[in-house]
């Protein structure tokens, strides 16, 4: 499974970062999905190994500005690209208002079937490759975070087993994969005893804008990878002078270590802290890992992480 982060910061781009936009790919899989789709997100697929062609399903996690803005240009320019397959958009209520009042004044004609679907907290949708749960945030607006829950792999022939009968790949294989009994040299092999234990898959949860990390409640403990913001380190947030619904790095260590995440990719950093100078980078991961001792990554513009079936998670 691999994630790559296009864009990073918090409410408005800086030099070094976008807004909000995460790619996530699957193993063996030609489509992606786009999480998110701050202003200026297709310039950075541009800046990246990902294709408008293959982008299959986006999933917003809330109608503020640097999560959103950039969608008219991007599906504008899948036409363009005569990248005209179907695309499916899933966000929180007032989007298909947006999207729809975009075309209509612009007189946009996509040439492609697009499908905008509305959800809530709660929901759960089914895809080919894994399971989805809607859960509820605290914010300023309804804001989502989108739990993914890898399908098990349960078809896996023990292949070593049946070459040791013979059995070299063939028709057959089908037939026991889809739970079958075969006769082969006039024995009947049934096909439970020929399968391997289900291959258990992975599970993440992608959080919108948050302050309140432990709501995620259950769905956090042994999660194998929490990708969450990050907007502020403590002291920061204590010397605002209005307070907005973020999370701080503090906040975010302690609940994560709490539930047992097992890696966290911190992102949605606050324009203020950049790699060098007052306010650097490096204090939003200090301050987490203070608190937090799994593995933990804070998120950079065209980072790619791996998160492999063994549960562990590495940056490319």
């Amino acid at each position: 499974m691999k994630l790559t982060f296009l864009g990073t910061s918090a409410g408005k781009p800086t030099r070094e970062r976008n807004v909000t936009a995460l790619a996530l790919a699957f193993d063996q899989d030609s489509k992606w999905y786009l999480f998110d789709c701050g202003e200026a997100t297709q310039h950075q697929i541009l800046k990246s190994t990902l294709s408008l062609s293959k982008l299959d399903t986006i999933f917003i996690t809330h109608l503020h500005g640097d999560h959103y803005y950039g969608l008219p240009g991007l599906l504008s320019s899948k036409k363009l690209d005569k990248a005209l397959s179907p695309l499916r958009i899933y966000g929180p209520k007032g989007i298909t208002e947006f999207l729809t009042c975009f075309m209509d004044i612009s007189q946009e004609h996509l040439g492609y079937v697009l499908e905008i679907i509305e959800v809530k907290a709660e929901d759960t949708l089914v895809f080919d490759k894994f399971s989805l749960k809607v859960l509820a945030l605290v914010h300023s607006v309804e804001s989502f975070a989108y739990a993914l829950k890898e399908h098990d792999i349960t078809n896996k022939l023990d292949e070593k087993k049946l070459r040791a009968l013979g059995l070299v790949p063939s028709p057959l294989y089908g037939e026991l994969q889809r739970g079958n009994s075969i006769t082969f040299k006039g024995k009947e092999l049934d096909a439970a005893s020929y399968m391997l234990a289900a291959v258990r898959g992975r599970n993440v949860i992608i959080s919108g804008d948050n302050s309140e990390p432990d709501i995620l409640g259950e769905a956090l403990e042994g999660l194998d990878l929490l990708v969450h913001e990050s907007t502020y380190t403590q002291s920061v947030y204590d010397k605002l002078p209005t307070k907005f619904l973020h999370t701080t790095a503090k906040d975010l260590g302690i609940c994560a270590q709490k539930k047992a995440v097992k890696n966290l990719i911190a992102t949605h950093i606050s324009p203020r802290y950049a790699k060098e100078g007052t306010y650097n980078i490096g204090m939003i991961c200090d301050e987490i890992q203070q608190y937090f001792h799994g593995k933990c990554f804070i998120a950079n513009d065209f980072d790619v992480f791996y998160l492999g079936r063994d549960g562990v998670v590495k940056k490319l």
